[in-house]
Order: structure tokens, then C-alpha cells, then sequence
């Protein structure tokens, strides 16, 4: 079995920020000590490859489970101590509008842990923990 490798290069633009390039994207960094509204900080990037890789996972295996749905969304809180500064907790609440039973959305929050390559490697280090549950999304 061969390993993936992903690769992204992060450089600083000035005082007020930075960039990171992968691919074909380019996503605007918080670097700076006061903050940015305009761009995530780096606790923010982590909360958001969690969701990702969440929402990718539902992607992955809603063909295997034959699991119907319209939509997504996730809600990430992280909660940060300032001694060791680090996440110590993180919370989440998975929203799926579907007409699955509930047996089989408890299916597919069992599969988006076991298989979340980005979940997989934050749980150990830290509280990882919510729900999955069913609701209807409002149009964005």
C-alpha cells in the first residue's frame, strides 16, 4: 500500500499576513499579532480541515452505504488553553439533510471517525468530540 503525500507551501506577504499555496489555490493566512477578519488563523485553518475532511468523508462512503442526502453542514468550536497554548477541546455538530433512518445516520458518523485521515490525526491529542444529526439547511 503506497502512502499519499500532500504538500503545501505557506510564505509571509508582510506583517499583516501570509499565503499558503497548494495546487491551484491560494488561501490568505491570519499571521498577523492583531488579527485578520478577512483570513483564518492557523487554530481556525485546523477547526476547518477537521470539517473538511468530515464532509469529504460523508463524500467518500454515502455511494458504499447507498446513504441518500442534499446537504452538509458542519459546526466547529474549539476551545484553547493558554498554558500549554494548545486546542484542549473541540466540539462539533454535524448537520445531514436527509430521510435516512437513524440507525443508518449513526452509520455514517461511526464511518466519518473511523475514516477521516485529518480526524484521525487530531483526536489522539485532543477532546474531539459531537454529533451527527438530521435537519433541514436553510439556503445559503
Amino acid at each position: 500500500m503506497s502512502a499519499l503525500t500532500f504538500e503545501v507551501v505557506a510564505r509571509r506577504v508582510d506583517a499583516h499576513g501570509s499565503v499558503a499555496q497548494c495546487k491551484d489555490a491560494e488561501l490568505a493566512l491570519d499571521t498577523d499579532l492583531a488579527g485578520r477578519r478577512d483570513a483564518l488563523n492557523p487554530a481556525e485553518l485546523l477547526l476547518t480541515a477537521v470539517a473538511a475532511c468530515m464532509i469529504k468523508g460523508i463524500e467518500r462512503v454515502a455511494p458504499m452505504l447507498h446513504f441518500a442526502f442534499r446537504g452538509v453542514r458542519v459546526h466547529m468550536v474549539g476551545q484553547r488553553t493558554d498554558v500549554p497554548p494548545r486546542l484542549a477541546s473541540i466540539r462539533y455538530e454535524i448537520v445531514v439533510d436527509t430521510d435516512e433512518t437513524d440507525q443508518r445516520l449513526e452509520l455514517l458518523h461511526s464511518n466519518v471517525r473511523k475514516y477521516g485521515t485529518v480526524f484521525n490525526t487530531v483526536a489522539p491529542g485532543t477532546d474531539l468530540s459531537g454529533q451527527l444529526r438530521r435537519g433541514a439547511l436553510a439556503a445559503e
